[in-house]
């Protein structure tokens, strides 16, 4: 490409690029995308900490147990041994942490690790659910919306709405009613 040519088509190159730039931080700074930037990063915050609250707090005091002998997060069965279990443990004991199986290899089944992540997931949606409680008394709105289904599409809507919005049926009976075109 020639310098004339260059210089020919640079300011076409260059209204492009702007337009392209405006664009974006149309797009980057509109409302919606702004609030669930936010949304993500308080999220992603509160769910580290309901982790911390299962894993340090909760499990621990439950893996005093007597029939428990280790964190929730260490409780697993060996499917398989790895190639050295014999050579590296004594008397083949078994292994003793999952690392220890992992790094030999071993096929192994972490229900612990599973048990803490549904600990998780259950901490998680209750801590949630109380939020949007707390909100709903706070501000007289809620969170939560109660749906029922359309007796005609099946989808679900608002049991405040009259119609449903995806198929436009009354949702009162007006339909069922008989009518008289006379």
């Amino acid at each position: 490409m020639s310098h004339e040519s260059f210089l020919e088509h640079a300011p076409s190159v260059f209204r492009k690029a702007k337009s392209v730039w405006s664009d974006f931080i149309d797009f980057v700074a509109s409302d919606n995308v702004l609030q669930v930037a936010v949304g993500l990063i308080i999220a992603n915050g509160f769910t580290k900490v309901v982790q911390s609250l299962v894993s340090d707090i909760l499990l621990p005091p439950i893996a005093l147990l007597p029939f428990i002998d280790r964190n929730f997060e260490e409780k697993f069965v060996v499917l398989r041994k790895g190639p050295h279990a014999n050579q590296t443990l004594p008397h083949s004991a078994g292994y003793n942490t999952l690392d220890q199986a992992a790094a030999d290899g071993a096929v192994v089944l972490a229900y612990g690790q599973f048990i803490t992540n549904v600990a998780n997931f259950l901490a998680l949606g209750v801590f949630l659910y109380l939020i949007a409680r707390v909100y709903a008394v706070f501000t007289h709105k809620t969170i939560i919306s109660h749906t029922v289904r359309c007796a005609y599409c099946r989808k679900y809507v608002s049991e405040k709405a009259k119609r449903c919005f995806n198929c436009t049926s009354w949702l009162d009976g007006r339909e069922e009613r008989e009518t008289s075109a006379l």
